[in-house]
C-alpha cells in the first residue's frame, strides 16, 4: 500500500519521470490525474507482491520504474506524477502467498466502500471478484 500523509490537494508533474515500458510513455494529462484523485484519501495505491520474487523485488522494480529506469513495472504509475512522490510511504502486511490477490481485493473493496466507489488514485483497474455461482436448475 502506498500512502500520502499530506491531505492537501496534490500538485502534478507535467510529465512522468518514470521509465517507459515497451515504448509506452507513462505520462498522462493533469486533467486525467485530477479525475483519478480521491479527495481526503491517504491511500493512493494498493497492490500485491506475490510469487518467488516477493516484496523486496517488487519494491525494487517499482522504485526503478519511478526513477526512469527499465523495470517492467507498469502498475501504479500515476504515483510518479505526484510532485511529492518522494514523501510517500509504503506499508505492507506479510501473509500466505495464496491469499495475496484476495487480500488486495479486500483492501480495494474497503477503500471503495469508504470513498463512494472510487478506486485509489493509482489503481487503474479493479480486479472485481467473480459473482458466486447460483443453481439455475431449480425444479
Amino acid at each position: 500500500m502506498v500512502i500520502r500523509t499530506d491531505t492537501s490537494p496534490p500538485s502534478f508533474l507535467p510529465a512522468s519521470p518514470a521509465g517507459h515500458l515497451k515504448g509506452r510513455d507513462p505520462s498522462v494529462t493533469a486533467c486525467k490525474l485530477g479525475d483519478a484523485w480521491v479527495d481526503g484519501a491517504t491511500v493512493v495505491y494498493i497492490g500485491k507482491a506475490a510469487g518467488q520474487d516477493g516484496l523486496s523485488q517488487r519494491l525494487t522494480d517499482y522504485r526503478r520504474h519511478g526513477a526512469g529506469r527499465l523495470a517492467g513495472h507498469w502498475g501504479g504509475r500515476y504515483i510518479w506524477q505526484l510532485a511529492d512522490s518522494d514523501a510517500l510511504l509504503v506499508a505492507w502486511r506479510p501473509m500466505a502467498e495464496d491469499n495475496a490477490g484476495e487480500a488486495e481485493q479486500d483492501l480495494i473493496d474497503e477503500f471503495k466502500e469508504l470513498h463512494g466507489g472510487a478506486l485509489p488514485f493509482a489503481n487503474l483497474r479493479n480486479n472485481a471478484r467473480k459473482a458466486p455461482e447460483t443453481d439455475t436448475n431449480v425444479g
